[in-house]
């Protein structure tokens, strides 16, 4: 039997007998996991297969979707490639006066993120925190000798479709962090980090405070602190009335407990992203009187972008793009990039020229059937999602063939390190020897990589289990136990 361990399910790590079916037969066919669908396909590195179960058939891979937009991105874009954000002058400037409006143009770059600062990456400083951005875009505009603007601070993300939320996504999903609006300009994730605190005692109001505060977002508090022994349920309850920046939050807190940061969604990236730079703008002396506003509306500063630009941002690298996609498994950087891809490569920065892009690619380039996948958004949280496991291991050993490997293969979480493996597989044959994309949304959890044999071989796998009950310290350690058969 396997060891159990005090926080719950391990791995098992006793050798079970017979042939890898007879191994991975036993581990799949027991209650409760027999009732999943099981999804396994597994070959070595000459591409002998070595199992198979339901290996053309079409799972639900949640965030292994993400494997797709990643190894699109390595092989069809640029090596060098990096996103440019700028600003605008749209008026005539005298003594230092912008009679006219500061358009702040953004071409995707997801990476206006504090959390992509240390948290990400196991290189730290990979991404530039929010606020150094818009005070080095502050500080461009002031070099330039803008000491007021008349007009208004102006978010135009129209490099991609005016549409911002996805359609197969939950209405639910769209008042937090993991489904935030999709446009042409981002900052902090295009979410509001809330801050909670349990109160002085017990029926009094938790304190919540908020960052980064441009001054858009209101707060309604109507939870109360409980006492130590009662369970703290504000973060099921917080809510953001559609189409606008008043948030309210129900629920308890308890008291004696640490503070923990709850992240919310914004209605409106292009807004925030203003926003901030006005703030950033008044910090250094610069006075904005028309405040701030947006557009998705690709004419209304056309002539504006056709000259040159007042301040411009290069971005990150596109390693640094991928890794929060893959090692944290970071949705809004997935879905950026897969309308990157529709605009670079397809002329339109939406979701369906992004998908086209994908199918093409896995169609012409890695050679897959078309029947093999069908798929709805960049970062798997659209249930709509369906890829076989046969499909994502062929990509994953088409990559890992590819010059460019390296870009994914860098940002695939490993055992032991900062990402999704951090406590997976630790104090198993596999903790230095398994790298590996995961994926969890209700009753799915998927897991696809490389792992290394004894005699240094690599295998490449996907494992999708669908249609599950099990709690998910359970069906992740029977996942991982399946690899650790494999690599056997």
């Amino acid at each position: 039997m396997p060891a159990v361990a005090q926080a719950g399910p391990q791995v098992r790590t006793t050798p079970l007998r017979g042939s890898l079916e007879q191994r991975l037969g036993t581990l799949l066919d027991q209650p409760p996991f027999d009732q999943a669908t099981w999804g396994l396909y597994v070959i070595d590195e000459r591409g002998r297969v070595l199992f198979q179960r339901n290996a053309n058939r079409l799972f639900v891979p949640a965030s292994n979707t993400k494997l797709v937009v990643s190894a699109a991105a390595v092989v069809l874009l640029p090596a060098e490639y990096r996103v440019r954000t700028s600003v605008y002058l749209n008026g005539s400037v005298a003594d230092g006066v912008l009679y006219g409006d500061l358009v702040l143009y953004g071409r995707g770059d997801p990476a206006f993120s504090t959390r992509c600062y240390a948290t990400d990456t196991l290189a730290p400083g990979a991404c530039d925190s929010a606020t150094v951005v818009m005070g080095a875009l502050a500080d461009s505009v002031r070099a330039r000798g803008i000491r007021r603007v008349i007009g208004r601070v102006v978010g135009d993300g129209s490099y991609f479709e005016p549409r911002q939320l996805h359609p197969a996504w939950e209405l639910f999903d769209a008042t937090w962090w993991y489904a935030a609006p999709v446009s042409g300009l981002a900052f902090n994730d295009n979410s509001i980090d809330f801050r909670i605190t349990p109160g002085p005692a017990v029926d009094t109001p938790p304190v919540i405070t908020w960052t980064p505060d441009v001054g858009l977002a209101t707060l309604e508090n109507r939870a109360r602190t409980v006492p130590p022994d009662s369970s703290s349920t504000i973060g099921d309850n917080f809510f953001r009335r559609p189409g606008t920046w008043d948030f309210w939050a129900e629920g308890t807190v308890a008291a004696g407990r640490r503070p923990w940061i709850e992240s919310a969604a914004v209605p409106d990236p292009n807004l925030y992203a203003a926003r901030a730079l006005a703030v950033a703008l008044l910090a250094r002396g610069i006075a904005v009187e028309g405040g701030a506003a947006s557009t998705a509306d690709s004419l209304a500063y056309r002539a504006a972008r056709l000259g040159s630009p007042l301040a411009e941002r290069l971005g990150r690298p596109l390693g640094d793009l991928i890794f929060p996609i893959l090692n944290i498994s970071q949705n809004t950087f997935a879905e950026y990039l897969l309308k990157i891809l529709g605009r670079e490569i397809g002329g339109i920065g939406s979701w369906e020229a992004g998908l086209l892009v994908e199918r093409r690619f896995l169609t012409d380039v890695v050679g897959l059937d078309s029947t093999a996948f069908s798929l709805v958004d960049g970062s798997g949280l659209a249930t709509g999602n369906l890829i076989t496991p046969r499909a994502l291991v062929r990509l994953l050993d088409y990559v890992y063939r590819h010059p460019r490997r390296d870009l994914l293969l860098r940002g695939m979480p490993r055992p032991g390190q900062p990402g999704s493996l951090l406590r997976r597989f630790v104090g198993t044959p596999l903790e230095a020897r398994v790298m590996a994309k995961t994926g969890s949304i209700t009753h799915v959890n998927s897991l696809s990589g490389y792992v290394q044999s004894p005699a240094g071989r690599r295998l490449t796998f996907s494992i999708q289990a669908n249609n599950h009950t099990a709690p998910s310290e359970q069906i992740l350690a029977q996942i991982d136990s399946v690899v650790v058969e494999i690599s056997r």
